[in-house]
């Protein structure tokens, strides 16, 4: 029998909101019991001796793009599980739009497979939600779940046509099946490279108004509301997509949101040298949006935040600011940014832990994300106040298109446990 205990550990529960000082005990990969308190360590299996570190249930990502099939060289499964595995991410949801795009079940069987053999923490697909995410016809939802899929979209291709989307949102209701979507008007944001407004003006930016984000989701929460399908929109950014966010929900709707963890910590003013790891989609937005995410967060308004791990080689990023490629690697930064938000006093611990493991793992049916008996032992040791510069030449995503290079950061992963597995230890 594997037996392990984490003694002395200040434990972040996002169920019951509270930081308290106790104990983990996991026995054969789940946990068996956790303790408040100075708790004696037991006669049998390996202890560790936390030293008040924090100890909190592991990241789960939703919205990891991992390159495989077809773009191999910017990442692959083997590449962003140690990646994930050092940034504490236990459980990594990734996305569909690889080349071809995973709108089969032979594609999703493939990378089902390759990760299971690559990568060191659990790895669960989203397959797309139309035929090669092209917005024409969609994909055979129910023969997918049957192959893993655990969520539908076609990530930042949205689909235009009404039609076949309130088709897609029935068919999905019909199944139980999630759709995610990216809330974005294309004919507005179409070639933006950045948030409108003066700065965007003197830079001589192509920009898009947050309004393109606003009239988007308006639009599919009105499908919501006629189909009744369960939704999730990927990334909300700024402040007037929250009052239709927070009217869905109560009226009832079956409606989450997310946001990155790059619009938390970063605004529009970062892309001032035009440097290209700043672009991302949509664009980074003004402070006071960003200011209103990070509330709305704390507040529970929004469910979900995400790295939005999106790599892209040299080539694609070495180009003027317009033309550059969007997305960002953020699988190990992910933990040390969200800290900026803790140290900040904008978002509480358990809120945070919340929004990066329990709500993502809740929308998904998992049942990891917790500090509670029976749970996975999927958990991560971190020191929230250790000071380090950020070296984009040290992740270990193939691509390390970093906003944060160069950047100080606060916040550690010691350790990080798969099932009762280390699969990651700073040396």
């Amino acid at each position: 029998m594997s037996r392990l205990a984490f003694l002395n550990a200040r434990l972040v529960d996002p169920e019951s909101d509270e930081v308290s000082v106790g104990a983990v005990l996991v026995e054969n990969g789940t946990i068996g019991d956790v303790m408040t308190g100075q708790i004696p360590a037991p006669s049998e299996g390996r202890v560790i001796d936390c030293g008040l570190r924090y100890l909190a249930p592991g990241l789960v990502d939703l919205g990891v793009k991992v390159c495989e099939p077809g773009e191999r060289h910017k990442e692959s499964y083997r590449s962003a599980g140690l990646a994930a595995a050092a940034g504490g991410v236990t459980t990594m949801i990734t996305r569909p739009d690889t080349t071809p795009a995973i709108d089969s079940p032979e594609t999703l069987e493939f990378v089902t497979r390759r990760a299971n053999e690559a990568a060191p923490v659990n790895v669960l697909p989203m397959a797309a939600l139309t035929k090669e995410r092209a917005g024409r016809e969609m994909t055979e939802i129910g023969f997918l779940m049957d192959a893993g899929a655990v969520a539908f979209t076609d990530c930042d291709r949205v689909v235009t046509d009404t039609k076949v989307f309130s088709r897609a949102l029935t068919y999905a209701r019909s199944l139980g099946a999630l759709v995610i979507a990216h809330p974005q008007d294309p004919g507005l944001s179409a070639g933006a490279a950045a948030t409108s407004g003066k700065f965007a003006s003197l830079r001589g930016l192509p920009a898009v108004s947050p309004m393109a984000e606003r009239m988007a989701l308006d639009r599919d929460l009105s499908l919501v509301e006629m189909t009744g399908a369960k939704y999730h929109a990927d990334q909300i950014t700024c402040a007037r997509a929250l009052p239709a966010l927070e009217r869905a929900k109560a009226n009832g709707l079956d409606v989450t949101a997310g946001t990155s963890i790059h619009h938390l910590t970063l605004n529009a003013l970062d892309v001032a040298d035009y440097r290209t790891f700043f672009k991302i989609k949509p664009p980074l937005r003004d402070e006071q949006d960003r200011l209103a995410i990070a509330d709305a967060v704390n507040s529970g308004l929004i469910d979900v935040i995400s790295s939005m791990h999106t790599p892209q080689d040299e080539e694609s990023k070495r180009l003027p600011f317009e033309e550059a490629a969007s997305g960002a690697v953020a699988l190990e930064t992910l933990l040390p940014a969200a800290m900026r938000l803790w140290h900040s006093g904008l978002v509480s611990l358990p809120a945070l832990w919340r929004a990066m493991s329990l709500n993502p793992a809740r929308r998904l049916g998992l049942d990891t994300g917790r500090l509670a008996k029976g749970a996975p032992a999927d958990l991560v040791v971190f020191d929230p106040d250790a000071p380090f510069l950020m070296d984009r030449a040290t992740l270990r995503s193939k691509s390390r298109n970093t906003p944060f290079d160069g950047a100080r950061m606060q916040g550690r992963v010691l350790s990080t446990w798969v099932g009762g597995t280390c699969v990651y230890e700073k040396p």
